[in-house]
């Protein structure tokens, strides 16, 4: 690797770095708050929070990365461009193929990132993620015991806690059932204790009393107790996890589906197939992506107002590239048996490529040609 090489890449890397870093965090910081959000709503702690978001991260850097790519090649060759140090390169002798070898090498590096992502991360981190929301909810101890804060583990279920003691004794319960459309319950007890009774969770109610208004006519039953026993288990209705999903699976075992593996997923052989080569095409598109930004600014002239309209014709490029990535999943969705779309907008990418670069190398295909007659 030549010297001119090891400098561009070097600029490469440092921007990559720095454009990845922002991504992900607009990214993982907007899907955080959604997962917050849900998680708070069900009363869970902040360790639980912060190890599913932390789980989210490997989702979140696969989307941002091929971005990261192309604007850092794009950023890197638009300053080279204007501190001259591509001009004093093509004056040695670089053709502007020559001058992508060092971009074509950090294409590949991000390359192999994406699919260490795409292959093996968020498989892996995808199936620790639903394993352990299938545990908090199943987790009914963790979902409702949250004091001051009123609490909806189920649609129509309400429940409000005043204050937990260390010895576990609820104080000051309410809870509201809602789900019978014609009688409406509400409870509420100066004690409640949380007990497991054959597996399922019983809340015990001392000293309250129960109101029920029956809709049809509006009238209202009160019953006070001594103490009164609620099963929770069976309002959750939470069905225990016994499948993966796809995207779960390992790519190699997606090639390669059986029979048990599509009756786990729910999904076809030529489904699994499809799904397989959608990942294979979306990690080579970094590459893909960085080759575009770089060959769209080697077109035309140097200018001293800078390479605006190369700037901003390599993102109408990247943009038409997103388009065709997601018309090809979707044929290849809509028809397993084109798996081949998937790979639409990887080699429209690299024709792109190829044509942008053939016309950097005759910069006279872009000239004018003087009028005829014009005078000198």
């Amino acid at each position: 690797m030549s010297r001119f090489d090891r400098y561009m890449i070097s600029q490469l890397m440092v921007t990559f770095g720095f454009f990845s870093l922002v991504l992900v965090l607009i990214y993982w910081i907007n899907a955080a708050v959604r997962l917050f959000d849900q998680l708070i709503a069900d009363g869970q702690g902040f360790g639980i929070i912060m190890e599913l978001i932390t789980l989210s991260l490997p989702n979140v850097i696969r989307l941002a990365l091929p971005l990261s790519a192309f604007a850092a090649s794009v950023y890197v060759t638009n300053r080279m461009s204007q501190d001259s140090e591509l001009i004093v390169t093509q004056a040695t002798g670089f053709s502007p193929w020559r001058m992508a070898r060092p971009v074509l090498y950090f294409g590949l590096i991000v390359a192999v990132l994406m699919s260490a992502l795409m292959h093996i991360l968020v498989p892996l981190s995808s199936t620790r993620l639903n394993e352990r929301q299938a545990e908090i909810a199943q987790n009914i101890t963790s979902r409702i015991l949250t004091e001051g804060q009123f609490i909806e583990p189920t649609d129509g279920i309400t429940v409000y806690i005043r204050d937990i003691t260390p010895e576990g004794e609820l104080r000051d319960v309410f809870l509201s059932d809602l789900r019978d459309p014609e009688s409406q319950v509400t409870y509420t007890a100066r004690r409640a204790y949380l007990v497991r009774n054959d597996g399922d969770a019983q809340l015990v109610m001392v000293d309250g009393m129960a109101q029920s208004m029956r809709t049809a006519d509006q009238r209202l039953f009160v019953t006070e107790f001594a103490d009164f026993s609620y099963n929770i288990g069976n309002l959750m209705n939470i069905t225990p996890r016994t499948n993966r999903n796809s995207r779960e699976v390992m790519t190699w075992d997606l090639l390669a589906p059986t029979a048990a593996l599509e009756a786990e997923t729910g999904r076809t052989a030529a489904q699994l197939v499809t799904e397989a080569h959608d990942r294979i095409s979306q990690s080579v598109l970094g590459a893909v992506a960085a080759l575009l930004g770089f060959s769209a600014l080697m077109i035309g002239s140097f200018s001293r107002f800078g390479a605006w309209p190369q700037v901003i014709f390599a993102v109408v490029l990247i943009i038409v590239i997103k388009s065709l990535e997601t018309t090809g999943l979707n044929i290849a969705r809509s028809a397993p048996q084109m798996w081949f779309a998937s790979y639409l907008a990887v080699v429209s990418g690299l024709v792109m490529v190829a044509a942008l670069l053939f016309v950097a190398s005759r910069p006279y295909l872009l000239k004018r040609k003087p009028a005829r007659g014009a005078t000198a």
